[in-house]
């Protein structure tokens, strides 16, 4: 059955090219594959082809159409967009409605009919895709059902993981309390017991560790789980989590380590990075990299004075996780952001960047095993 669907829909696709080529072809005289932006705007104007389009479709190939950087049109492009292409993960995060309710589109500069939730969407949209495309598609076709889960879920246990711990203690100070005795905290005595290399995440030292992590687990990382879904942002969070405790465990093997600082790190450095590379279509681009790098950068150097400034009674806590959680975003995470609208098993990149984070991995679980 699944062969059979795959074919049909094979079927499809190449009926549709057949289709098509030739109104494309006829701005396309040496057959480079490729049109001048303006005779894509005429042929967007073509009657047959207007007849093929949804107003929806219509609009985004518009909005395609109007980027001042951009100078042509691809063939592929052109089929891609008139077939609608989009991967599982993507469909799955922006959950299509019957289409009986789009009647009437919401557009991105349709100023009509905007509710809170759609100003909310829209809002995501700018801020955390790099394309006008899928920046329109999402905002007209996100439903949040299924709603974010793994992000709000985790911060709730961590917050609930504090406030149980400043009961226990009966301390709340910006730099404690460090649950030392805690069965989830890491400790370079308890390392046999493994788990506490990812439920660490759950614990804090002091309510200013705590802040950070909340607000960027927020205002980032519930976005990047509405725009990408649920397990790929897991895959990131907990790519980072886990560089965080290998890491503390080659690069600083006598500290504590608590905090979820390695993945909130990893989805703030993969965001990050893919809107550096993608800045010229961003709101104010710079300067919001600008004010993210002096926030981290405050947040680090408080952990850093934090490790190293003496202390009575709380235990020293690592910041090593920061600084590997931020690479693990560099590698998983931004391939795992940049490659959306593709499955990722088929990207080359996402191989590549998988490897070298599997390889730090089995690097740091050697290292644990044998120098110790």
């Amino acid at each position: 059955m699944a062969d059979l669907i795959l074919i049909t829909e094979m079927d499809l696709h190449a009926s549709l090219i057949e289709k098509w080529k030739p109104f494309f072809d006829q701005y396309d005289p040496y057959r480079r594959g490729e049109i001048a932006i303006e005779d894509f705007m005429f042929l967007l104007r073509h009657p047959q082809i207007r007849a093929e389009l949804d107003p929806h479709t219509l609009t985004v190939l518009e909005i395609k159409a109007a980027d001042p950087q951009r100078s042509s049109v691809s063939y592929q492009e052109f089929v891609n967009m008139m077939t609608y292409r989009r991967n599982d993960s993507f469909r799955l995060a922006v959950e299509s409605r019957d289409t009986d309710h789009w009647k009437r589109p919401l557009y991105l500069s349709d100023p009509t009919y905007v509710t809170c939730f759609q100003k909310m969407v829209r809002r995501s949209a700018r801020e955390f895709l790099t394309d006008d495309i899928d920046r329109q598609f999402y905002a007209d076709r996100y439903t949040c059902c299924p709603p974010p889960m793994i992000i709000p879920f985790i911060t709730l246990l961590e917050v609930g993981c504090f406030v149980y711990y400043c009961t226990e203690s009966k301390m709340f100070t910006f730099n404690g309390p460090v649950p030392a005795s805690s069965i989830f905290i890491y400790r370079p005595d308890k390392r046999l017991e493994l788990w506490r290399f990812i439920l660490y995440m759950f614990l804090h030292a002091g309510y200013v560790h705590l802040i950070f992590n909340v607000i960027v687990q927020v205002l980032v990382g519930i976005p990047l789980e509405m725009v990408h879904g649920s397990f790929r942002i897991a895959l990131i969070y907990f790519a980072g989590i886990l560089a965080g405790s290998l890491g503390t465990s080659v690069f600083d093997m006598n500290v504590y380590l608590v905090g979820s600082s390695g993945g909130v790190y990893a989805l703030l450095a993969a965001h990050l990075a893919n809107v550096l590379l993608n800045y010229s279509h961003m709101e104010l681009g710079i300067l919001k990299l600008a004010a993210i790098f002096i926030v981290a950068s405050a947040d680090v150097g408080f952990a850093i004075w934090n490790r190293y400034t003496p202390k009575d009674e709380v235990p020293s806590v690592g910041y090593t996780a920061h600084l590997t959680g931020a690479l693990a975003g560099l590698t998983v995470g931004l391939a795992v952001l940049k490659n959306f609208q593709q499955k990722l098993h088929l990207q080359y990149m996402c191989w590549v960047a998988m490897a070298v984070y599997l390889g730090c991995v089995g690097f740091a679980i050697f290292w644990n095993v044998f120098y110790y």
